[in-house]
């Protein structure tokens, strides 16, 4: 049984990463955590959490379908929860084409459909209590057209605008919504995605600590959306003003397979 003081918050995609990071920082500041991943690693970071504090649950399951959102939902199990933390997501390289169709649709599955799947669920409740805060990772890719990660940046963007509109249908309720836009960061995401022969998966790349930091940060501040590092806002600035067709050009020099080589 946990602390009555201490507040719920449930974290995805906290195997690794900024998941895990964004978990650290809820165990950190006095939450209970229930945290979930479709990978065995859930309950190495679970043990790695319960040094901080308070009471950590695991669900492994795929965020991907409605079936796993419904097992994690179901851990739940009534509990008022503080906060969502929606971080859970997938990648995938190279070009359209060449890619598996079950292959990209389960980057939408698991980016898209399961996200929004489960906030619909745990944000009727939360709007039900009056109070309660939800984090969505998006990402900087969201702004450009992402060539040879075309279906990922498609993702990303629906997730960024997502995540304004439904904070601008809540701003009455005292729930918050805020979008957390990282750039490249140094996780699994580019080994998982098979970009490891790009620019962009060789790159030195964000410390997801800082990461999580920024966007736990905003989300307890209400703040309505973050862009984590000042390389990535420089660059979240010009992709508002650099035409499309260029920015899926600069999106190739850093994310075509062998890129890594030049």
């Amino acid at each position: 049984m946990s602390d009555s003081q201490r507040k719920l918050a449930v974290v995805t995609g906290a195997s690794t990463g900024i998941g895990l990071e964004l978990a650290r920082e809820c165990a950190k500041n006095d939450f209970d955590l229930i945290i979930a991943a479709n990978e065995a690693q859930i309950e190495s970071a679970a043990e790695d959490l319960r040094r901080d504090g308070g009471t950590v649950d695991v669900v492994q399951a795929d965020l991907a379908t409605t079936e796993g959102v419904d097992e994690l939902y179901g851990k739940i199990n009534g509990r008022p929860v503080a906060a969502l933390l929606a971080n859970a997501g997938r990648g995938l390289g190279k070009g359209f084409l060449d890619q598996g169709f079950d292959e990209a649709r389960y980057v939408v599955d698991t980016n898209v459909t399961g996200t929004i799947y489960l906030i619909h669920k745990v944000g009727r409740g939360m709007r039900a209590q009056g109070e309660g805060r939800i984090l969505i990772t998006g990402s900087i890719a969201g702004f450009m057209p992402g060539s040879y990660q075309a279906v990922y940046n498609g993702t990303k963007a629906f997730l960024d605008s997502f995540s304004y509109a439904l904070r601008e249908e809540l701003k009455d309720t005292g729930v918050t919504v805020t979008c957390l836009m990282p750039g490249a960061t140094e996780t699994e995401f580019f080994r998982r995605a098979d970009m490891l022969d790009t620019k962009v998966g060789t790159d030195k790349k964000d410390d997801p600590a800082d990461v999580a930091k920024d966007g736990f940060k905003a989300m307890m501040s209400g703040e309505g959306g973050v862009v984590s590092g000042w390389q990535n806002k420089l660059e979240a600035a010009a992709a508002h003003v650099i035409p499309s067709e260029r920015l899926a050009k600069k999106h190739s020099e850093m994310a075509a397979p062998g890129t890594a080589k030049k």
